[in-house]
């Protein structure tokens, strides 16, 4: 339990309330200090081993005997990033690299006080899992038995952890699907496109804060300035999904066609424009490229044809993602002229009318 604060460490004054600033605070009543009890920074890590998340059983209160993830205070004179990697090897014996900040969270504590969880996904770099000083094991759990956890905001951040991941591991079976089949050399066969679908797999998030950065900033995208990062980050993460599965041979062009028909109506009901829409998509190529590029994907040693190979596969699939894009764009305004004048006999072929549903951001 939190002790209460008796007496001045200045003056050995009492502590009285006072008001300040609308807030009682603790405040001396012989050298009318104030004392400031803000939340204390606590850092957690989440550490994934091919689906298998690294946890610790605590070995003190609170929650003594109970799992959760690599968690700790910061201390006074470390950046919040060297105190993660510093428990995660306190606790774990892990040393890692830090990929990106998940998830943020307020809790209250009625041992600490008020706490903020920040939690980090950290890459593993070298040791095996032994327990600290302040853990009674260190263990891999796989994704699908990870125990009761000892702090709400670790199941919170491992829950949208989970969330962000799905369509990356339905991706990674989806392959692996395709190899059980004994693909052809066709699809994932192919050693060029390999490389390149586990170097798109493997850098997703940075393709994503690269694409992120760019589209709230590139004077050609203007209504993607003022979206919320987390729904542009559904956006990129779906496209970069669905061209590793294109990649894969994977995604068929009626799935293309369906989905992008259908979202290039739901852009127009957004009030996008249709060149906003379009500079969107193609940024998201440009991110793809520079990743794979930066990453020694590409060599200029490979064999050419399988170079054309790739860069054929991944021109049709944005090819045809613009053009179902801009079809399902125009289909909106198609529709509604449809519904105001009266229909006139046939000539030729009947323009195909887009449904009403619309669809939500991938």
């Amino acid at each position: 339990m939190k002790k209460k604060r008796n007496f001045c460490p200045h003056c050995g004054g009492r502590i009285t309330k006072e008001e300040e600033d609308h807030v009682a605070r603790d405040c001396c009543s012989s050298c009318h200090s104030f004392f400031y009890d803000n939340p204390l920074p606590v850092v957690s890590a989440i550490v994934d081993d091919n689906r298998q998340i690294l946890l610790v059983k605590r070995d003190r209160p609170p929650s003594k005997g109970r799992w959760c993830l690599p968690t700790g205070f910061a201390e006074a004179g470390e950046s919040i990033e060297e105190a993660v990697l510093r428990e995660l090897r306190e606790e774990t014996g892990i040393k890692g690299k830090i990929s990106r900040l998940l998830d943020v969270d307020s809790y209250k504590s009625r041992f600490y006080g008020d706490l903020l969880f920040l939690t980090f996904i950290v890459e593993k770099r070298t040791g095996k899992p032994v327990a600290g000083d302040d853990s009674a094991q260190a263990r891999f759990f796989p994704i699908n038995k990870i125990p009761a956890l000892a702090f709400r905001s670790n199941r919170r951040a491992l829950d949208r952890y989970i969330k962000i991941k799905k369509d990356y591991w339905a991706v990674v079976d989806a392959l692996d699907a395709q190899d059980g089949k004994k693909a052809s050399a066709r699809s994932t066969g192919s050693p060029m496109t390999q490389r390149v679908m586990n170097v798109i797999m493997r850098n997703r998030e940075k393709m994503i804060q690269q694409w992120i950065e760019d589209i709230t900033t590139n004077p050609s995208t203007p209504e993607y300035h003022v979206y919320e990062n987390k729904v542009l980050y559904k956006i990129c993460e779906k496209v970069i999904s669905q061209i590793t599965l294109w990649l894969g041979q994977a995604f068929s062009i009626d799935r293309i066609r369906t989905f992008y028909t259908r979202l290039g109506a739901e852009r127009k009901k957004s009030g996008v424009t249709i060149s906003g829409v379009l500079s969107g998509l193609s940024l998201i190529r440009k991110h793809i490229w520079g990743v794979a590029l930066a990453e020694g994907a590409l060599q200029k040693n490979l064999d050419l044809y399988m170079t054309f190979e790739l860069q054929r596969r991944m021109t049709i699939f944005f090819d045809l993602a613009t053009f179902h894009m801009t079809r399902g764009y125009e289909g909106n305004s198609n529709i509604e002229r449809e519904k105001s004048t009266p229909p006139e006999k046939p000539h030729g072929s009947r323009r195909r009318r887009v449904g009403k549903e619309g669809v939500k951001n991938p």
